[in-house]
């Protein structure tokens, strides 16, 4: 089992938002001591998330179990030199497309070469990330920034390209009419510095289930 990480920041976030943010003052009490929580590490988060592009998550779940048999290594933490160890016959056999063959791949060898520069992470910023993450293929900006808040619970994210999160501000801020990026952007700046958290919660106001990545 994964450990879970919480971000030491929750609840000065929540106390700041309710301040500032009449939605978030309703909305924050109604969710308890529920969280953002982050699980895996790096490698494995990333895969996860092209193993399920385009698929159920149903389909998603049992693909990656027989993916991660064939790594011989536990599910939670999958490593980069265990899956270019691997053919691509033995990937299709797993029910992983071709090119979703290809972008594992190439994750792993960005990671095995040390492309991506996990160990610096922590004193890069957000778009210095994003950039590194969107040079490998299969990973665009959307799940460049849900890793920002799920993996490295980066607090001041907004993911403009969320459907999620403009319907959640339409509905709690809109009356359930349409909203632009720039209305939506509008919204966002009220809640720096912790966009990401203002984020869960109305992602929270939709499915009251935790969103998780």
């Amino acid at each position: 089992m994964a450990r879970v990480v919480t971000p030491d920041y929750w609840d000065d976030a929540c106390k700041y938002l309710s301040k500032r943010d009449r939605v978030m003052r309703k909305l924050i009490p109604q969710f308890g001591e529920a969280r953002l929580q982050s699980r895996g590490d790096a490698f494995t988060t990333l895969a996860r998330s092209i193993v399920g592009q385009q698929i159920s998550v149903k389909a998603a779940q049992a693909v990656w179990d027989r993916f991660a048999a064939l790594t011989d290594g536990p599910p939670t933490r999958i490593a980069p030199a265990a899956v270019l160890a691997l053919g691509v016959d033995d990937l299709r056999g797993a029910g992983l497309s071709a090119r979703k063959v290809e972008y594992l791949r190439d994750l792993a060898t960005h990671f095995d070469e040390g492309a991506v520069h996990v160990r610096q992470w922590a004193s890069m910023d957000d778009e210095a990330i994003i950039e590194e993450l969107v040079a490998i293929r299969g990973i665009g900006r959307w799940t460049a920034e849900m890793f920002l808040i799920f993996h490295l619970m980066r607090p001041n994210v907004m993911p403009y390209d969320d459907l999620g999160l403009l319907k959640g501000i339409s509905q709690n801020y809109f009356s359930g009419e349409p909203v632009s990026r720039a209305e939506a952007r509008e919204v966002g700046d009220a809640w720096a510095p912790f966009r990401s958290v203002a984020t869960w919660y109305i992602w929270r106001s939709l499915d009251p289930l935790p969103v998780e990545y």
